[in-house]
């Protein structure tokens, strides 16, 4: 009888030691169970997208607004288009909004940063379904080693 006991309480802690680990590895991987609520959709149109991922956060001055829902290319110009899911919570970008792709460190990952606009009578607020036009391309590492080694090649011959 204490053998049986014993086996449902080890039984027990490691289904709870399983569950925490779940838990855990959701936090580290910075995603949820469910979604962030209410959202809408906003679109950009970048050269360049780097190495921007799905899910990939939105964030105003280290605030995460939202999350990166699609990246595509469109039909017409071949150009990645980023899907935005923008929580409700935050429906006030000015039309005058910009968004880069940036990195978090020097090899981290890659996430959208907004900068809202300015608000002024004349200038509108984005609707769900709208594109924002002030877009800034990833920085890509290598393009800049390229670019600085073929600089300083360049310089020797002089």
């Amino acid at each position: 009888m204490v053998s049986k006991k014993v086996e449902l309480l080890v039984g027990f802690f490691v289904a709870l030691g399983l569950a925490a680990l779940l838990m855990l590895s959701l936090k580290v991987a910075n995603s949820g169970m469910g979604g962030g609520g209410e959202s809408y959709q906003l679109f950009a149109k970048f050269d360049n997208i780097g190495g921007l991922k799905v899910r990939s956060p939105i964030k105003v001055g280290g605030v995460v607004v939202g999350r990166v829902s699609n990246i595509s290319l469109d039909d017409q110009d071949y150009i990645p288009v980023v899907t935005l899911e923008i929580y409700q919570q935050y429906n006030k970008f000015s039309e005058a909004t910009s968004v880069s792709i940036l990195t978090a460190g020097l090899l981290g990952e890659q996430y959208l940063g907004v900068q809202p606009g300015f608000v002024h009578e004349s200038v509108g607020t984005l609707q769900p379904g709208d594109f924002i036009e002030d877009t800034k391309p990833a920085l890509v590492l290598e393009e800049l080693i390229g670019q600085f080694l073929f600089s300083q090649g360049s310089g020797e011959d002089k």
